[in-house]
């Protein structure tokens, strides 16, 4: 028996993408008189759960398969940021908790919201600017939100959160699924898929009642 909680969402053909969706072909088939079934699949890496990597935004920076485990397993806190509108300020992660947390997951709306739909959404909640500096002026090591992008939908043209994040050298984490998670303290082990020298991966992360 296990309290751990997936905070992965699916991935299939269908599943809510940039645009690039995921396809795959059956290589053998047990149908067929093969052995087994073995498929094929052509993905990006930015599909799914899956972290930025400080390279997706500053080239020569760490990539994906160089991220310290320290940055992604370790304790987390999931601050609860449901009322927020579209961006969290400074002041909504001061008054969410952030203060002293080395790991961040922002519960939003977008969890049982955005992050449910098929098609992008017109609006969802990002990471503002300001609140990206806040995070790197405390030494966080790792932000998680539950929509396809930290930033928020007013600066996706320069993404300046990214900037900021990446920059510090932060690990981001994006798609997570929080819907069924209680803000507070937990044991994350987020294990990125190590694609050698590469900006992101698909990253399976669960979360972990803290040690007594």
């Amino acid at each position: 028996m296990t309290d751990a909680i997936d905070i992965n969402i699916p991935i299939h053909g269908e599943m809510l993408h940039w645009g690039r969706r995921p396809t795959f072909e059956m290589v053998e088939q047990i149908a067929d008189g093969y052995a087994s079934d073995v498929s094929r699949w052509l993905i990006g890496a930015h599909t799914g759960t899956h972290v930025d990597a400080p390279s997706h935004f500053v080239p020569g920076s760490t990539t994906v398969d160089q991220i310290a485990l320290d940055s992604v397993v370790g304790p987390v806190r999931v601050l609860d940021l449901r009322h927020v509108v579209e961006e969290i300020s400074t002041a909504d992660l001061a008054a969410a908790g952030a203060e002293g947390a080395a790991r961040v997951l922002f519960r939003t709306r977008n969890s049982t919201d955005a992050l449910t739909r098929s098609e992008k959404s017109e609006t969802w909640v990002g990471l503002g600017p300001d609140g990206a500096a806040w995070l790197v002026d405390r030494g966080v090591l790792f932000a998680g939100i539950d929509y396809m992008t930290m930033e928020a939908p007013a600066h996706t043209s320069t993404w300046p959160t990214h900037v900021t994040l990446c920059g510090a050298g932060i690990v981001i984490l994006e798609n997570a699924d929080l819907s069924a998670v209680e803000p507070g303290d937990y044991l994350m082990v987020c294990q990125p898929v190590p694609f050698a020298g590469r900006e992101a991966a698909p990253a399976p992360t669960v979360l972990l009642p803290l040690p007594a």
